[in-house]
């Protein structure tokens, strides 16, 4: 072999070897922070569920998954989440569209209407919706002048105030994905088929709903994965009347000293919403392809 042919050799074989592009070096640090603070403790979690006082055990998910009290309670978390989740895409769709299709000054009012309650803390939305609807509260007091009721009724501490309070929270986690697919659609899609004969219900079934199905997915996706593992609003609307997985977690690591439980209830929510995230992600690919 010719020198010169070699030193092609060499120079094609430097070519095929992948080259580390230095600019990925920036995500470094974002991931040795991740690993600290989220891996690590993650796993140190997974590992106290499956450690009692006498070694490796499965007693923490025994009595999750053996007793029906805290079933019950994995129960009201899912049925907590699928309410939320549910009411928050019926109301936050429409919402969402009226947002993509306004214009000026409208539009930036309503954005602010949805974007504003995210800088507030959860809590303090929470004690403004406990104080709403106290017995001195607007809500009593539009009752009662309105005439529904003769006296204030109890609002407070009830399973409606849990389900209004979930959904005023997280209402805004559904629409802005939503919102952030739709803007990008073209309007006149919907105008061609309307050009074709195709009814306002067909052409937003076959047009509008599938482009904006990611969008969707991804607001089903959060909504649900935060619901599920809610904490302050449940503890605060209703308390122990209405027993959520987080709540049984908080009770065994800081009055119960039951790590093994607190740790097997983390990993069943974990799950949970790892499940419902990979899910969401597997039928986002499929709408891509299809759209594709």
């Amino acid at each position: 072999m010719s020198a010169t042919a070699a030193t092609a050799t060499v120079d094609v074989r430097r070519e095929r070897r992948p080259r580390l592009d230095r600019k990925a070096l920036l995500v470094v640090p974002g991931l040795a922070f991740m690993a600290v603070a989220f891996a690590l403790p993650l796993l140190l979690l997974v590992v106290d569920s499956f450690t009692g006082p006498q070694g490796a055990s499965l007693e923490g998910y025994r009595k999750v998954l053996a007793d029906e009290y805290y079933r019950g309670i994995i129960r009201n978390s899912l049925q907590l989440a699928v309410f939320t989740t549910a009411a928050s895409l019926l109301i936050g769709y429409p919402a969402a569209f009226a947002l993509a299709r306004a214009r000026g000054s409208l539009q930036v009012v309503l954005f602010a209407l949805v974007f504003l309650p995210l800088t507030v803390s959860v809590i303090v939305k929470t004690f403004g919706i406990a104080i709403m609807m106290g017995r001195t509260g607007i809500i009593n007091w539009l009752l009662v002048t309105l005439g529904f009721v003769e006296q204030p009724i109890r609002l407070i501490f009830t399973e409606f105030n849990l389900y209004f309070g979930m959904l005023n929270v997280f209402l805004p986690f559904m629409i802005l994905p939503i919102y952030s697919v739709m803007r990008m659609l073209d309007g006149r899609l919907t105008e061609a088929a309307a050009s074709l004969g195709a009814g306002p219900v067909y052409a937003f079934t076959r047009v509008t709903l599938p482009l904006t199905m990611p969008g969707v997915i991804a607001g089903v996706s959060l909504v649900f994965s935060i619901t599920v593992a809610a904490y302050v609003t449940p503890s605060l609307l209703i308390g122990d009347r209405f027993m959520t997985m987080s709540q049984v977690m908080a009770k065994a690591y800081l009055n119960l000293r039951d790590f093994q439980l607190g740790a097997a209830m983390a990993v069943i929510m974990l799950v949970i919403a790892a499940a419902v995230v990979f899910a969401s992600s597997f039928l986002a690919r499929g709408a891509a392809r299809r759209e594709g």
